[in-house]
């Protein structure tokens, strides 16, 4: 079964604001919130990171891309409609996570641009847990994808 590792963890402590890198991030606390919502958890394929520093011509930072989880050696296209193993948690695959105008301001001019296609997935949280860098990503065994 393929594997990969979470690379990044951010978070941000309200709506809108700034992304904060953390080691460790405990959905238990939030686990109401976040089991309600389809977008809960946002993941980025961290190898993208290099194809959005082509596109803009430019350095970038994982903050910038606002999602929560860079995922590293796991193609994370494979778990679309899937339960993915992160750590102690189990997370289902919603969908696309398509770019805001919010990138403009984080990327700079052609963010938007730049993310469509490479913009990550989310998901929802099917069990709650602690996610740290470092926690082995891999698809559910029970998903059978």
């Amino acid at each position: 079964m393929p594997r990969g590792y979470v690379e990044i963890i951010q978070v941000r402590p309200r709506r809108l604001a700034s992304t904060v890198e953390v080691e460790a991030w405990d959905l238990r606390s939030d686990a109401d919130h976040r089991r309600s919502s389809v977008r809960a958890v946002t993941l980025f394929q961290h190898e993208h990171l290099s194809v959005l520093e082509t596109l803009l011509g430019r350095p970038i930072e994982f903050r910038q891309t606002r999602r929560n989880l860079a995922v590293r050696g796991f193609n994370l296209e494979v778990a679309r409609g899937a339960v993915l193993e992160v750590g102690e948690t189990r997370l289902l695959f919603t969908g696309r996570c398509h770019p805001c105008a919010r990138m403009e301001e984080t990327l700079g001019r052609g963010g938007f641009t730049a993310m469509l296609g490479h913009g990550g997935w989310t998901a929802s949280v099917v069990q709650t847990g602690v996610i740290r860098r470092g926690d082995v990503v891999q698809l559910h065994a029970a998903t059978g994808v």
